[in-house]
């Protein structure tokens, strides 16, 4: 055991430390994960275990979806819901069909068997999007990040259950007329269940009121294990649950908010990382030469065939216009969760079962390398690209509370505001508003009363939604003499 926490901790730990590399060589981390868990294997580090690999890829993938849906802005996904519903539903399923039928046509599977491997494929993995589409390798004007993102944590639900329909249907557990009333009872369930959850916990979490702040990771973390679980047992989607729940607490307000992002932002990349590395270990380096052939034949059918159309089906009647179509459908990456999916069959005994395994690994392998590594330039020729704004970090932390009633928030001086050249005082700013600190070309000032501001000044205020909407108003104020 001991031997085993040695190798793990220090994969871990070399992963990490790859990931530096990323920006360095626009390379998605994912991608170092991935080859170091395969290097390991070659190296003779194996790890054989579909059971074990599927069910710590469905804790971490649980904690991924949930941080996803955290970590979203329901303003965001509003304009682009249902748009966003039919690339998660029915993109989903014209995907798997597509390739289902080329398996059938040019691999010689059965026809459950093809749309089998279609199934496990036909979904975008929240992990690969998240982490490219939120690192600094790329950024997507409008409601492109938005629209991805969402798709991306709200379609394995759909993934999942196709796989696992279709493991019944082989082995004769399930009839196709049962197919329809099993998946509107499976999300509506899952989408019920997620959304009553959420708004219990959050009341709970207000009752409860902890002492210790760093309990609260500790008791979300709980409460997502306990949604999902939950809705599985009432033979929901538990996946749909916890990223219904994570969408409905992550944009409320709660003890602690800003320590549990945190924690489950670390988490997620946590759970990445273990999830890449056991599964570049359980894929052996000399199975993957006798299904190159089909493994490409595969990627390329979903990379320019089955993706795009979906893709362009599903949103031709939006007004998206060709060019954002276009980088929608190259932004379908596959990841861990479709070869989590894969061991589903290789547990259920199913004849084609290691053949589908490694014609999955090969394609998601292809897919991270190839699709992740040319987002930004696919971006810039689609014309849909948009500079990356820097992240200004504050020598500050603040958790809102019921104590103070106000957020801490960033506000920029345009050049020609009115307010350049004042004092703060001069300002008249809100008396229930502080500015708390100044960023003037990466220094920091601590302002007074006497502090003059300048164009460009990047102001950190603490105060309420409606003082700092009075403030703003006031600094966008154009002097006259610019």
């Amino acid at each position: 055991m001991e031997f085993a926490f040695l190798i793990g901790s220090a994969l871990v730990l070399l992963s990490i430390a790859a990931s530096k590399l990323s920006d360095k060589f626009a390379v998605p981390a994912l991608v170092f994960f991935l080859f170091i868990g395969m290097l390991a294997a070659l190296a003779g580090i194996h790890f054989n275990d579909p059971w074990l690999a599927k069910q710590l890829g469905i804790v971490a993938l649980v904690f991924i979806i949930f941080t996803g849906g955290f970590d979203t802005d329901l303003k965001d996904i509003r304009p682009i819901l249902i748009p966003g519903l039919l690339l998660s539903t029915f993109g989903v399923l014209l995907t798997a069909v597509i390739v289902g039928l080329t398996a059938v046509y040019w691999l010689h599977f059965s026809l459950l068997e093809g749309f089998l491997l279609g199934a496990i494929v036909s979904s975008t993995d929240a992990a690969a999007v998240f982490s490219i589409l939120r690192s600094r390798l790329v950024g997507l004007k409008g409601s492109l990040r938005p629209l991805l993102e969402f798709e991306s944590g709200s379609n394995d639900p759909m993934a999942v259950f196709l796989t696992i329909a279709l493991i019944r249907l082989i082995q004769g557990d399930i009839a196709p007329s049962e197919l329809v009333p099993q998946f509107l009872l499976e999300m509506g369930t899952g989408a019920l269940v997620g959304w009553l959850m959420a708004q219990g916990s959050l009341k709970f979490i207000g009752w409860l009121k902890l002492e210790f702040g760093s309990l609260y990771p500790a008791l979300i973390a709980a409460i997502v294990l306990l949604i999902y679980s939950s809705t599985s047992l009432l033979h929901g989607s538990g996946i749909l649950a916890v990223y219904i729940a994570g969408l409905v607490m992550g944009n409320a307000d709660f003890m602690y908010k800003k320590t549990v992002k945190q924690f489950h932002e670390g988490l997620s990349w946590f759970m990445q990382i273990g999830m890449f590395l056991v599964l570049g270990l359980m894929m052996p380096i000399a199975a993957i030469p006798p299904v190159v052939g089909q493994g490409v034949l595969i990627a390329v059918v979903l990379m320019f065939v089955a993706r795009p159309l979906s893709v362009f089906v599903s949103l031709s009647t939006f007004g998206f216009g060709f060019n954002r179509m276009g980088m929608i459908a190259w932004v379908g990456l596959r990841g861990a969760a479709p070869i989590i999916l894969a061991t589903f069959p290789l547990l259920s005994g199913i004849p084609q079962a290691t053949q589908i395994f490694h014609i999955v690994f090969f394609v998601v392998l292809i897919s991270i390398v190839i699709q992740g590594m040319s987002i930004p330039m696919v971006a810039k020729m689609f014309n849909v690209d948009t500079p990356l704004g820097r992240r200004r970090k504050y020598p500050i932390e603040f958790e809102r509370s019921e104590a103070i009633p106000a957020n801490l928030t960033d506000l920029i001086v345009p050049y020609e505001s009115l307010a350049a050249g004042k004092t703060v005082f001069e300002m008249k700013v809100p008396s229930k508003a502080l500015i708390v600190l100044i960023s003037r070309e990466d220094k920091f000032i601590i302002p007074n009363g006497s502090t003059r501001i300048e164009g460009g000044d990047v102001l950190l205020v603490l105060a309420d939604d409606k003082d700092i909407a009075a403030l703003q108003s006031s600094l966008i104020c154009k002097n006259p003499k610019s």
